[in-house]
């Protein structure tokens, strides 16, 4: 559906199209959300898809690409993290994200990193896994501190042999497909031999083994008595938000949760919520078994559940009647929605309430809402980073902030990475392209400010205010004073100011990101440029190196006999690279 403008307003697919739109347009009582929208469209497109599915995916894909006003979106870039065994002699174990390979084993989805963390540190703890890269697997000479203090075997210095980790290995992957018991038992029989042989130092690492398992099982995880992969889904609504709790459970393990909160759902019935997130969020993952929901998708579930079944090359089942342990699990979501909803809505009051304040301070139009703020990062001049974060709508925009090598500056120059940042942050925006924001803050005094504001007149961008926050004394936060061009002298705002503490939180933010792009162009800058001062080390051996340990931070992490060896690299040179470098 398109407006008079020929913007794209709603996106929809149905079984039956002409019923499906025809009812938007009926005299019966619609939502005053639809009634909005109906009352926009000026044209209505079509496209005719083979199957269910097809249009299932192209309609995620308009939604995503368009963002139509009215359709129910959920943001969620990042990819669910999983758990990776590397399909090495002595595999790795993993934190990993992205496409898979088929040489590699896969465990997950997990809700959150934290729980993919969590499930390693048990892994490393009771099965002693490695977790280093290949490269440098392959160039230890001896074993490193996680040996030391019990969370690893140390195959890469051949501490275990490979029948015995590979016995690690396979005991580790039942325990992830959720079969912890046959692990124990495993164990048992395993200890009982090893005594029976007199092996009693073996026998103690088996009986320290199944301790720790037992105690993981006990404390941490909840097995399920019925299906093994069910992922339950929880929608709950206020008057101006709507929730969606997604927990997953994995071969009977529950893996933590996550809460979304979609935009454009104000309004919205529970089921076009549900519906809404059910296609968005499987068109790119496969769904488990079992779906589990509050909400009973009468009109679409069997469309649904269809299309999502022939993506997954399996049966799935959608469901809201949940009893038992699904009953319990499906409680606990509702709960975690309920709780999310009341911490997003005190998070966002307090927040409106810093934004109100800061906008009567600073004597600002009731409807700006979008700051951006500046900082320069370096160290005494070498590799000078900006940094530009941006406020909008209420909250900071992480996928907006941007950073910029300063290139055309004398080191050391603020003022003149300040004008070359907002050169070619503006430098569009003065031609047509883009939109200026509401104010721009930049982290600094009077001379920054008056850098800036030549700047911004160069362009022609003279109506937006500059304001600078120049950091008071001792660098104490409180006593922040501001900076305007048109004020002799700088505005203070009470240490206790709702306003205050808004702009904190933004130049800290434009700081912190700035901090980070300094420290790793600084890094890549002075390893690269250690490298190169080595007499001995010319461009052939300086590629040999990277290539052989994966990159700057590999050769970094290497000891003398790592570096010593690379083919080409003689003891003494590995010496001498070592000590340059450290």
């Amino acid at each position: 559906m398109l407006n008079a403008q020929s913007e794209v307003i709603y996106v929809g697919k149905a079984r039956d199209l002409k019923k499906r739109v025809s009812s938007y347009f009926q005299k019966t009582a619609q939502s005053p959300r639809t009634q909005i929208m109906v009352g926009q469209v000026a044209h209505v497109e079509t496209t005719v898809t083979r199957t269910e599915w097809e249009a299932l995916i192209l309609e995620n894909n308009l939604i995503k690409s368009l963002s139509p006003r009215y359709n129910i979106m959920f943001r969620d870039d990042k990819s669910y993290p999983y758990i990776m065994v590397t399909g090495h002699q002595f595999g790795q174990i993993r934190f990993y994200r992205g496409s898979f390979d088929k040489a590699n084993d896969y465990y997950g989805p997990y809700a959150t990193a934290w729980a993919v963390r969590e499930t390693i540190g048990v892994l490393q703890k009771v099965f002693r896994l490695r977790t280093c890269e290949d490269t440098v697997f392959a160039n230890r000479s001896r074993p490193c501190l996680l040996h030391q203090i019990k969370r690893c075997s140390a195959p890469c210095v051949g501490a275990i042999d490979a029948a015995a980790y590979a016995r690690d290995i396979g005991n580790a992957k039942l325990f992830l497909t959720g079969n912890p018991e046959a692990v124990l038992h495993g164990l048992q029989q395993q200890m009982e031999a090893a005594a029976a042989a007199l092996e009693f130092e073996q026998a103690a690492l088996f009986r320290d083994q199944i301790q720790s398992l037992q105690r993981v099982i006990t404390k941490q995880y909840v097995v399920s008595e019925s299906e093994r992969d069910i992922d339950i889904v929880a929608a709950r609504a206020d008057a101006a938000m709507v929730c969606v709790n997604l927990v997953m459970v994995r071969g009977g393990r529950h893996l933590g949760d996550k809460s979304m909160f979609p935009s454009n759902a104000e309004g919205a019935d529970l089921s076009e919520v549900v519906e809404a997130f059910l296609m968005q969020h499987y068109a790119e993952k496969q769904a488990p078994g079992v779906i589990v929901s509050n909400v009973d998708l009468v009109e679409n579930g069997e469309v649904i559940a269809a299309a999502l079944s022939q993506h997954a090359g399996r049966s799935v089942r959608l469901t809201h009647r949940a009893t038992g342990e699904l009953g319990h699990w499906l409680a606990m979501a509702l709960q975690n929605a309920e709780r999310a909803l009341a911490q997003r809505r005190l998070s966002d009051g307090a927040q409106a309430q810093r934004l109100e304040a800061l906008r009567t301070a600073l004597g600002l139009t009731p409807e700006a809402q979008r700051f951006e703020c500046f900082d320069i990062s370096h160290t005494m001049g070498e590799a000078a980073v900006a940094s530009c974060v941006v406020f909008d709508q209420g909250k900071l925009q992480s996928s907006q902030y941007r950073r910029y090598n300063m290139r055309d500056i004398t080191p050391g120059d603020d003022y003149g990475a300040m004008r070359e940042v907002l050169a070619r942050r503006y430098g569009k925006v003065s031609s047509g392209e883009g939109a200026l924001p509401d104010v721009i803050f930049i982290d600094g005094g009077k001379g920054q400010v008056s850098a800036a504001a030549e700047i911004l007149a160069e362009l022609g961008l003279t109506g937006v205010p500059l304001i600078g926050i120049a950091k008071g004394e001792a660098r104490k936060p409180g006593l922040e004073q501001l900076v305007l061009p048109e004020r002799e002298t700088p505005l203070r705002l009470p240490a206790d100011h709702p306003g205050l503490h808004l702009l904190q939180q933004i130049r800290d933010e434009a700081h912190r990101f700035a901090i980070t792009g300094h420290r790793s162009r600084r890094g890549k800058a002075r390893v690269k440029s250690s490298l190169e001062e080595i007499t001995g080390v010319g461009a052939k051996r300086r590629q040999k190196l990277l290539t052989h340990f994966g990159g700057l931070r590999g050769v970094l992490s290497a000891s003398a006999d790592d570096l010593a060896m690379v083919e080409g690299i003689s003891r003494e040179l590995a010496v001498k690279i070592y000590a340059q470098l450290h």
